[in-house]
């Protein structure tokens, strides 16, 4: 019998792999967007709450993913099974030492997040800091990010220049010889760089609400 971690869990495991939040999910879905928050999994007098039909069905259409893709999912999700995720600053990213060429995590001075679900290769956290990335990102949010990730136009992702410049941002465009960002605070600029500016990019797979 499927549990009600279970179910809860594919949700989330559904959100990351479109690079999206829960919040984000439903948006997506158009439903409200609180309806797959944490906080409305169990009732005030405890008792467990289930996502309905409708809203998984309204999921899977706005995501494009199969009722088999998500039994699948189900079927991989064990509700005690946790990972251990490397993690860092946001601030701290752009010091040397903590990435190899491909931005995957490397070298010491890392901590450890405990994240449900099982292994996700080479896949980080970073924690934000400041508001630089409000209203998308705040203070304290925890991103994953993976370096192996394919990338498209549109998704957010984090860049690291040759300079040593971390920034999360959305992707616009991308050349052989120019990456074009949209900033996520409308406070900051975009940014457009030449292809030999770019260490590596890496895309933003899920963020904590």
């Amino acid at each position: 019998m499927l549990s009600h971690a279970q179910i809860w869990n594919a949700l989330d495991t559904l959100a990351a792999r479109h690079g999206l939040t829960v919040s984000g999910l439903a948006r997506k879905a158009k439903l409200d967007p609180t309806t797959f928050n944490k906080s409305k999994r169990i009732a005030s007098d405890g008792r467990a709450r289930w996502p309905s039909t409708e809203s998984i069905a309204k999921v899977l259409d706005a995501t494009g993913e199969t009722v088999d893709g998500f039994i699948g999912m189900l079927g991989s999700l064990s509700p005690a099974k946790q990972t251990r995720l490397k993690v860092i600053g946001f601030a701290q990213a752009g010091s040397g030492g903590y990435f190899d060429e491909g931005g995957a995590p490397a070298g010491t001075g890392w901590d450890e997040l405990e994240f449900p679900g099982h292994s996700l290769d080479q896949v980080y956290a970073l924690e934000i800091t400041g508001d630089s990335m409000e209203p998308l990102y705040r203070d304290g949010d925890m991103i994953l990010v993976s370096p192996t990730a394919q990338i498209r136009r549109g998704d957010r992702v984090v860049v690291k220049t040759t300079e040593g410049e971390v920034m999360a941002k959305q992707l616009k465009r991308r050349t052989s010889t120019v990456v074009e960002l949209a900033s996520l605070n409308a406070n900051h600029p975009d940014r457009l760089l030449s292809a030999s500016q770019v260490a590596w990019i890496g895309r933003i797979v899920w963020a904590s609400q």
